[in-house]
């Protein structure tokens, strides 16, 4: 008995560590949700939304929890609660795009396509936040997801010293809501470890304006065409020297025979 205890002390330390681990993580990232709000339409303007992804479909639709989450995006936004509407997910290949499927969404709802920029490398949350506050120089954000998922990524906002306000996206019951909050449990212990050795996305990159158009971030975008005609014009406009009239003397002397 005392050789099976020696021997399975390593195996109890490890247990109560990863017991201690899970405890602590969901504690400290759940404090974050005192920075949740639960109604969104009395808040002040923010300069953007960000949305994080979820599951999309190859026929470009998105699941339930997504659309609740762009929903959401463009009621703040027709509101005037928010200027710009970022869309954060997986586009890591190309059979796979959340945020192409999130902006068409948005495009279905009336909100202007200059509005809405994509984040095509905002693979898990961490990377979400860090890159709306690297990539796109958010300084305040309104984050946009479900009730269980903002503590984590408000969580992100705080230690990157980010000021953002969550809100809440949940328009319905989901079903395997239960999965969801378990894995979430999970999923805090990887989010605090992540934010606590400072890990960097796997892609940064340069960084994007927010006063210019969001369609500048689209795969698919195609600048207009200009017309030769106005390309003409535009060139005229840019090499045309208005030089101011130099008087000789020989002008001088025709003005006075004309009198």
């Amino acid at each position: 008995m005392r050789k099976f205890f020696i021997w399975s002390r390593p195996f109890l330390y490890f247990l109560l560590f990863t017991l201690w681990l899970i405890w602590y993580s969901n504690v400290k990232i759940l404090s974050a949700a005192s920075n949740v709000a639960f109604n969104c339409q009395r808040l002040e303007t923010y300069p953007v939304g960000l949305v994080l992804g979820a599951r999309a479909y190859n026929d470009n639709q998105v699941s339930p929890i997504f659309s609740d989450r762009l929903i959401t995006a463009a009621d703040l936004y027709n509101e005037g609660k928010i200027e710009n509407i970022i869309v954060s997910g997986d586009h890591g290949s190309a059979t796979y795009d959340e945020v192409t499927a999130g902006r068409n969404f948005l495009l279905d709802q009336g909100i202007p396509g200059d509005d809405i920029f994509l984040d095509h490398a905002g693979f898990d949350t961490y990377d979400s936040v860090y890159r709306a506050q690297e990539i796109f120089k958010a300084s305040r954000v309104l984050i946009i997801t479900q009730r269980f998922h903002l503590p984590r990524a408000l969580y992100f906002a705080e230690e990157r010293g980010l000021l953002a306000l969550g809100c809440v996206a949940d328009k319905q019951v989901y079903e395997n809501l239960n999965y969801f909050e378990n894995r979430e449990i999970l999923a805090r212990v990887k989010g605090w470890l992540e934010a606590f050795v400072k890990r960097k996305p796997k892609y940064l990159g340069e960084t994007i304006d927010l006063q210019s158009s969001g369609k500048l971030t689209w795969d698919d975008y195609e600048p207009e065409a200009v017309s030769e005609s106005e390309f003409d014009e535009n060139l005229k406009k840019d090499f045309l020297i208005n030089l101011p009239k130099i008087v000789t003397s020989t002008d001088n002397a025709l003005e006075k025979n004309k009198d």
